[in-house]
């Protein structure tokens, strides 16, 4: 027995003493052993974020992608909506857009369409104010007014709702009923609904989703303020063009419409005219009494008016529709100048005056252009100076233009280019006549100017004549200009235009031809004669039958 105790007791204290060694090697394994479930936890927690956050982000990239594919606005924020509320499985979600006025918030779009839209807030309200104030999603009361976007029925359980503002970048083409047109700073409010049956709250991820949601749904409705932008502006260019085209359309028919006219009224009124002006040249020829003659020579002066108004309202009419085309052709340059005397000798004579033409002798004999339009152009502004003029003298000059004095710094548009095949004639045509007021000068280019202060008040102005001859010195790539020291005291006329120099071209010795003092001085000349204008016009030399007077 005694031995059996002891031999208890010894195995006792072995027992103790590995007990004493044991412990502590227990205690540290269930230490390591809970050390390991945490860590296992922490990591189960870190991939249930990272799972969350790549939820989070598929879901942001999945309704980036609905909302950008297309650019209709009713259409993103309607997606928008859709998308929210099948992700993150709301009961309801709603948009508030600013009105017109700015004082409220409308009701625009909502998810389940459980309240009509068109209800109206206070954008003044302190909740109001708190949501457009934070740049994060925010909870809100449940019974605040911009939570009301679902009836209450049955059973009701305060629900979660969140709120985001909505950056409206540009409010131009956003407009639903009254939306604004401009608002700097404005934004929208979206209101998100969770279940009222379910204790589910929003989590972290869910507000960030909202967050960016709302910034995306901001950058798709600034692209497509930009295109309903471009496409009304295109749809106005689009208009616009229409009806240039109709105009132009209309303004043809009305030129082919003149154009008819005119064509009509060239035949049937310049043949009675050419017939009025042959016989009335052929009965003063005739026999008869001074009464008579004079009867005679006022109904020839008055066909010769008459002829000339048809013919610069048809120079006119091509000139302003371009249709005037220069007739090019080589001839006798100095010829030009002595029928321009030959036509206004007899007026100038009638008048007492004295006219003087002095050719310059560098003046090549032979030029290419337009002959007959150059030739009209000198009548029209000689004529004038003849109209114009009561005593005194008139003297017409030509010469050839120096390089070195072409530009006028008067007229800087005129650049004139000289060339070997080319050279500018310059006309001056002097008077002692009434003079122009400098009041005058805007309007000495004008259709049917008239004088308005001065002594040349009374006269009848020039008619077509210098806005002829003006258009017919710029098609020849010249230029024309008027100076007068005021009234009384006469007026100078220049022009400068090109003209081609002619194979065969020589100069000519300067020439001074003097105008006699009766009618018939050179009323012989032979060929064709062109009449004088005395409101400042040319009849074509075709008219052979007609005498100047």
């Amino acid at each position: 027995m005694t031995v059996a105790k002891i031999s208890t007791a010894v195995v006792s204290c072995a027992t103790a003493l590995m007990l004493v060694h044991i412990i502590p090697d227990l205690l540290s394994v269930k230490t390591r052993e809970l050390f390991l479930k945490n860590k296992a936890e922490e990591l189960d927690r870190e991939m249930g974020l990272i799972r969350t956050q790549e939820e989070t982000g598929r879901h942001v990239r999945m309704l980036t992608h609905e909302i950008r594919s297309t650019l209709d606005r009713h259409t993103i924020l309607k997606t928008t909506l859709v998308e929210l509320g099948r992700t993150l499985d709301l009961a309801e979600c709603a948009l508030w857009m600013p009105s017109n006025s700015g004082l409220n918030l409308q009701l625009s779009h909502t998810l389940h369409h459980q309240i009509p839209v068109g209800s109206v807030v206070s954008i003044n309200l302190p909740i109001v104010n708190q949501v457009f104030s934070s740049n994060h999603a925010m909870r809100i009361p449940h019974t605040c007014p911009l939570a009301r976007i679902r009836p209450l029925t049955g059973r009701y359980v305060p629900p979660e709702v969140v709120a985001v503002r909505v950056p409206l970048l540009h409010l131009s083409n956003f407009q639903i009923n009254d939306w604004p047109e401009l608002s700097a700073k404005s934004y929208a409010i979206m209101v998100l609904m969770l279940p009222s049956n379910s204790a589910r709250k929003w989590h972290v991820h869910e507000l960030e989703l909202v967050e960016v949601v709302a910034d995306q749904v901001a950058v798709a409705l600034s692209h497509a303020a930009i295109l309903e932008e471009s496409m009304q502006a295109r749809d106005l260019l689009m208009e616009q063009n229409v009806a240039l085209d109709l105009a132009r359309q209309e303004a043809e028919m009305a030129i082919r419409a003149r154009n008819d006219f005119l064509s009509v009224m060239n035949h049937e009124m310049r043949t009675p005219m050419h017939a009025i002006i042959a016989l009335s040249s052929l009965l003063l020829e005739t026999e008869l009494t001074p009464e008579q003659r004079l009867m005679v020579e006022t109904v020839l002066k008055s066909s010769n008016l008459l002829a000339t108004l048809i013919n610069d309202v048809l120079d006119l009419s091509k000139l302003e529709d371009g249709s005037l085309e220069l007739e090019i052709a080589a001839f006798n340059l100095h010829s030009v100048f002595r029928e321009v005397i030959h036509l206004i000798k007899p007026i100038a004579a009638v008048k007492k005056l004295s006219v003087l033409v002095t050719l310059a002798p560098d003046l090549p004999l032979c030029a290419v252009g337009d002959e007959k339009r150059l030739m009209q152009a000198i009548l029209n502004i000689a004529g004038n100076a003849v109209k114009f003029t009561k005593e005194g003298h008139i003297s017409i000059m030509a010469s050839v233009v120096k390089p070195d004095s072409l530009r006028d710094p008067r007229a800087p548009e005129f650049y004139p280019i000289t060339s070997d095949g080319h050279f500018y004639l310059r006309v001056q045509v002097k008077d002692t006549g009434c003079g122009i007021s400098p009041q005058d000068f805007p309007h000495i280019f004008t259709k049917f100017a008239r004088a308005q202060h001065g002594a040349n008040k009374g006269h009848s102005g020039s008619g077509l004549g210098l806005a002829i001859c003006k258009r017919f010195v710029s098609l020849m790539e010249g230029h024309i200009w008027l100076e007068s020291e005021g009234v009384g005291k006469g007026c100078t006329a220049t022009f400068i235009v090109k003209l081609g120099v002619c194979e065969k071209s020589k100069t000519h010795p300067q020439q001074i031809v003097p105008a006699t003092g009766s009618n018939n001085g050179d009323a012989d000349l032979s060929g064709p004669r062109a009449p004088f204008r005395d409101e400042s016009g040319l009849l074509p030399s075709r008219f052979r039958y007609q005498r100047s007077v």
